[in-house]
This record gives C-alpha cells, sequence and structure tokens, in this order.
C-alpha cells in the first residue's frame, strides 16, 4: 500500500518537474519582447527612501549623478524616513554641493519604506516614478535600457537586472547565485506576464498609474509586491530588463537574513490573502493559473520538503537501524559486515534516483542558462559557491517559511 508520505513526496517531485519544465519551454518557444532605442528624454523621478542609511546614501546618490540622462529632466527626491543616524546631514550637505540637480529632502517620522515612497509620490513631477533603495546602485545606462519598455503602453512597471554587490562570506554568495537565478526566471515569465513582485532597487513605474492605485501600501510587509499584484489585477505588464543591472547590499549573517527573508514570506502570505482571487482565476492568464498557485504553495511545498527529508531520511532510518542493533547487542562490526554482505544493486530504489537524476539534470541547465543571460561566470566567486548554493539554499528556505508560518499561528506580524 503506498504511504502518504509517498504520496508527498511523488506530488512534489510533479510539480516541481512540471513549473521547470513550464519555465523552460516558454524560453524555448518564445522570445524576449523586442524595444528600440529611447525616443525622447521623459521627465523622471527617482525616490530614495532611507531609514538610518549613512554609510550607504551617499554611494547612492552618486550612482543617480553618474546616469546617462539629462539632468534637466531627472527630479531626486530623498525621504529621510526617521533616521536617528547622520543620513539627513550628509544628504543636505550632498544637495548643497550639487545645485546641478534638482535634488529635494523630505524629513518625516518613521512610517516604513511604503510611506517613504507616497511622500515622495506626492511631490513628484516625472512622468515615471522610479524608486531606488538607499542601500543599492544603478548602472549608467539604466534608464535609457528601460524607459523603451514603456513604448508599449500595457507595461505598468519595468525592472532591471538585480545583483549582489561583491559577496564576501558564504551566505552572500548564496545569495549571489539566488539573485541570478531568479531573475532568470522573472525574465522568463516577464515573457508571458507572469512577474508578481517589483522589487525595490530602480523599479521603474508610470507616475499616473500610482496615482490612480493611490500610491502604495503603507501598512504592507512588502509593498512592492502588493503593488506588483495590483497592477497584475489592472492587467498592467511587468516587464523584466536583462540589459542593465542595480546593485544591491545583501544581508552578511543568518540572523540579519532570517529578518530580511521573514519580512518577505510573511508578506507573501499576507497578501496572497489579500488578492487571493487572483489565485487560479482564468482571467489573468499564465498569471492566474500557474504563477499564484505556484506562489501560493510554495511556502507549504518548502515546509513539507522540509519535514520529509527529516522523518523519511534520517529520523526512520536511524530508529529503525537503532532497533536492528539492539537485537545484536549494537555490535556495528557484524552489522556492517552484513550490510556488505547483502549489498546487491537492486538495493538502491530506482525511483527516486531516477527523479533525482532528472531533478539535478534540470537544475544544471537553469543555473547554466542564468548565468549566460546575466553575464555572469560560473565559478566567479569560486568553485564552491554553486554545490554550496544547491546543498544549503533549500534548507534555508525551508527553515525561514517554518518559522514564518509558527510566527503566524501565534499572530505574531511585525511592522515593516
Amino acid at each position: 500500500m503506498i504511504s502518504t508520505v509517498t504520496i508527498i513526496i511523488w506530488f512534489m517531485y510533479l510539480v516541481s518537474l512540471y513549473l521547470i519544465i513550464f519555465w523552460l519551454l516558454v524560453l524555448i518557444d518564445k522570445k524576449p519582447r523586442n524595444r528600440d532605442k529611447l525616443k525622447m528624454y521623459h521627465n523622471v523621478t527617482i525616490t530614495i527612501p532611507a531609514y538610518n542609511e549613512e554609510h550607504t546614501i551617499r554611494r547612492t546618490l552618486d550612482s543617480v549623478f553618474n546616469l546617462n540622462y539629462p539632468r534637466n529632466k531627472l527630479e531626486i527626491i530623498v525621504v529621510n524616513d526617521g533616521s536617528i543616524d547622520d543620513t539627513r546631514k550628509i544628504v543636505e550637505n550632498i544637495i548643497r554641493k550639487r545645485k546641478d540637480f534638482d535634488i529635494k529632502l523630505i524629513n518625516k517620522k518613521n512610517g516604513g519604506k511604503g510611506s517613504a515612497l507616497n511622500s515622495g509620490l506626492k511631490i513628484a513631477k516625472g512622468h515615471f516614478f522610479t524608486c531606488l533603495d538607499a542601500d543599492s546602485y544603478v548602472r549608467r545606462d539604466a534608464l535609457l535600457k528601460m524607459l523603451p519598455y514603456f513604448d508599449d503602453k500595457e507595461v505598468g512597471a519595468v525592472l532591471p537586472l538585480m545583483k549582489v554587490h561583491r559577496p564576501e562570506t558564504v551566505l552572500q554568495k548564496i545569495q549571489w547565485i539566488e539573485y541570478i537565478v531568479n531573475l532568470f526566471y522573472k525574465s522568463i515569465m516577464s515573457i508571458v506576464n507572469c512577474v508578481h513582485v517589483a522589487p525595490g532597487p530602480f523599479s521603474v513605474y508610470r507616475k499616473d498609474i500610482l496615482e490612480r492605485l493611490n500610491g502604495f501600501d503603507e501598512k504592507n510587509l512588502t509593498e512592492d509586491l502588493e503593488i506588483s499584484l495590483r497592477l497584475q489585477k489592472e492587467n498592467y505588464k511587468i516587464l523584466q530588463a536583462m540589459d542593465t543591472e542595480v546593485y544591491t547590499f545583501v544581508p552578511k549573517d543568518f540572523k540579519a537574513f532570517y529578518r530580511q527573508r521573514n519580512r518577505w514570506y510573511k508578506g507573501t502570505i499576507l497578501n496572497l490573502f489579500k488578492h487571493r482571487t487572483l489565485i487560479g482565476n482564468k482571467k489573468y492568464g499564465d498569471f492566474g493559473l500557474i504563477q499564484m498557485p505556484r506562489v501560493a504553495i510554495s511556502g507549504v511545498l518548502a515546509v513539507s520538503a522540509l519535514f520529509i527529508t527529516f522523518y523519511h531520511f534520517i529520523i526512520v532510518p536511524l530508529a529503525k537501524k537503532f532497533y536492528d542493533l539492539s537485537f545484536i547487542d549494537f555490535n556495528l562490526g557484524f552489522n556492517i559486515s552484513r550490510y556488505i554482505k547483502d549489498f546487491t544493486f537492486l538495493s538502491f530504489n530506482y525511483t527516486n534516483l531516477f527523479f533525482a537524476l532528472i531533478s539535478f539534470t534540470l537544475g544544471a541547465i537553469i543555473l547554466i542558462y542564468a548565468h549566460r543571460a546575466t553575464r555572469e561566470s560560473f565559478f566567479k566567486y569560486g568553485y564552491f559557491s554553486v554545490p554550496v548554493y544547491l546543498i544549503s539554499y533549500g534548507l534555508l528556505a525551508s527553515l525561514i517559511w517554518l518559522g514564518v508560518f509558527i510566527e503566524l499561528i501565534f499572530g505574531r506580524v511585525q511592522k515593516w
């Protein structure tokens, strides 16, 4: 009789394989949208929400000053969201020195990123509204590469290729590969309009659409995800550009990593509930039928995989081995010699080995394609970065998802 665990394992296998094959078929079958060069220079507002960013705000602003774009078409708004460090003084000093740019500083009480962005949106004069996290910096050609996508009137937002800035620790190198893989997937999703989140580092929006949607949700843990779901609800396209980059700093240690991902994952669950009418809704095409269900079950599958791996491959074998050893007074030498004597190639579970091989092959294909698409060397940060990512990333994500579910059960939802 087939056990419940076996059914769950097969379900996870089939769902994972289906999604990987689906995205690969999209990549093979459909080409990314063509775009022309920028036809005219539009007014662009770049809003930088900042909370205690004294160590990074200068570099962020310098990257904006270096943009290959007419200065008279740029409006820069820095929103100091109640910083208690020297962020305000640094920005004021920069404003005094850079009279050649239109820079505004808004000082307000701490209200979170959504509140800070809305403060900038209220006074923004640009035709396009751009968000730039204060711990990120953008490449010079970003606007020239991204704005032409808006020639399509149905495009509501365009995203740059986001990469990790000079990873140093093992955890940062794992995130470096994670970003490469995720952005590659997002480029494929962009082809069939399935992008569900526009991250903070240099996402460009049509300002009039944001105003019509009443701006960002100020009480939301993940305001970038929430506004993206509303854009999809209004049938606007969110496109991923792959030919220009923005670089961002990522957590160095597990504590900061957990805190960041806990907010991301928890915000995902809360926004899925808020916009649950999108899930499985054929009105929204592949986004409703494929992407939203995928996002909805990702956390459940991650936690299920964690429990099944721990129970089925660690607890049960150890318990059985302990039980068997109890009959021979825990004579390990005898047990090992008997195992070697009785071993045959029929001892393997070839079903699991087959699916593991298929999963490994498809995963390798994804990694190769992702590095090519993002113009990165496979072993840029050492020969062990990729193997460590493959071994540890799923475990890290599963542990964080487990923590999120436990916190939600006990009603713990932090502020932004």
